[in-house]
């Protein structure tokens, strides 16, 4: 099937997504999240323990990929994390090679404490959104997603 698209629309919808991504990339975002969620969390470390919490186990390779990051400073940071008791690290079980970390239960205690942090600024964010509304758009990002990653 050869579908062709109107050039402003898919010109407006990759500059909303471009700044969308900027927006949610912003420094201050991350800030902001951890501040309501009251943890005492560098923001720097952030990304990375909520990247374990929803792949893991995951080594720091798949980390730095999917967190754009250099390997090594990925590497470093884990080890903090590791050395902070909210992640923990074993060898992978089909690479004795590769070190996988998961989220210990320290670690989920502040990842648990991020989640409700995350909702409550959507829910001031999005306090004139309907629930239909937030579905349709929860439903067409999913299939954006899943369509951009094949």
């Amino acid at each position: 099937m050869n579908n062709t698209h109107d050039s402003e629309i898919l010109r407006g919808l990759h500059a909303a997504i471009i700044d969308l991504v900027e927006e949610i990339n912003r420094p201050s975002r991350d800030e902001r999240l951890v501040a309501e969620a009251g943890i005492p969390l560098d923001r720097a470390l952030f990304p990375l323990l909520a990247s374990v919490a929803r792949y893991g186990p995951v080594g720091v390779v798949e980390v730095a990929d999917r967190t754009g990051r250099d390997h090594t400073t990925i590497s470093r940071q884990m080890t903090k994390l590791e050395e902070l008791g909210l992640i923990e690290r074993r060898a992978s079980a089909t690479d004795k090679r590769v070190r996988e970390a998961t989220v210990s239960a320290k670690g989920q205690k502040m990842v648990t404490a991020l989640d409700a942090a995350r909702e409550r600024l959507a829910n001031r964010i999005l306090v004139s959104w309907t629930d239909a509304e937030l579905d349709d758009l929860r439903r067409l990002l999913r299939r954006f997603a899943d369509d951009l990653m094949r």
